[in-house]
Parts: structure tokens; C-alpha cells; sequence
């Protein structure tokens, strides 16, 4: 499975960023995906996911201001991210999950950055 991340960039706090995901070699369909985000110094952590079946669950500092989606036609899985904060800030990673939570296959990250 090949993905890769787009829409990352530079963005005052309080603004919005969308993020895509485009996967290939797979069946996207059945594959759960995940968004997870890597700040400097600080371990990966998971942000939201998105099951195969639509069902969506979020991380408590993101919900209530990132959307997760997905487009099966296009094999793709967005973040759309709201309220951005400061400590919002890191690499954000896409990736194909199994059993629903594990992580299998990784792009390369895009990075967001939230100015004060």
C-alpha cells in the first residue's frame, strides 16, 4: 500500500488546513485509515480513524474541531482540521490500519504548522 499526504502548510491559530490521503495498492475500501501527527520531541500519537464502515472516532483534543472523511471512489481519507491551535502543530500522517487500530502501512507525513 503506497500514501500519500497533501495539504499541510502554514496557518495563524484559529485558521483551518485540509489534509488528503491517497492510497494505492489496496483495497482502500476495506481498510480502515487513521490520521496520526508527530510533534518535535514528541512520540507519534493518533488523531482520529475512520473504519471501513463509516464509523469515525477522535482523539479528545481534536473532537469537536477536526472531520475525518473518507471517498472510496477516489481512494482518499481527508482531515479537515478547524480551530487550529499552536499546539496543533507536527507532522501528520495517514495511514492503513488493521484489526481497526493497528497501524500497517504509513506515508510519508505532511506537515502542519500553527502560528500564534
Amino acid at each position: 500500500v503506497q500514501l500519500v499526504e497533501s495539504g499541510g502548510g502554514l496557518v495563524q491559530a484559529g485558521g483551518s488546513l485540509r489534509l488528503s490521503c491517497v492510497a494505492s495498492g489496496s483495497i482502500f475500501s476495506t481498510n480502515a485509515m487513521g490520521w496520526y501527527r508527530q510533534a518535535p520531541g514528541k512520540e507519534r500519537e493518533w488523531v482520529a480513524r475512520i473504519t471501513s464502515g463509516f464509523a469515525i472516532y477522535y482523539a479528545d483534543s481534536v473532537r469537536g474541531r477536526f472531520i475525518i472523511s473518507r471517498d472510496n471512489a477516489k481512494n482518499t481519507v481527508s482531515l479537515q482540521m478547524n480551530s487550529l491551535k499552536p499546539e496543533d502543530t507536527a507532522v501528520y500522517y495517514c495511514a492503513t490500519l488493521r484489526l481497526g487500530t493497528i497501524p500497517s502501512s504509513w506515508g510519508q507525513g505532511t506537515q502542519v504548522t500553527v502560528s500564534s
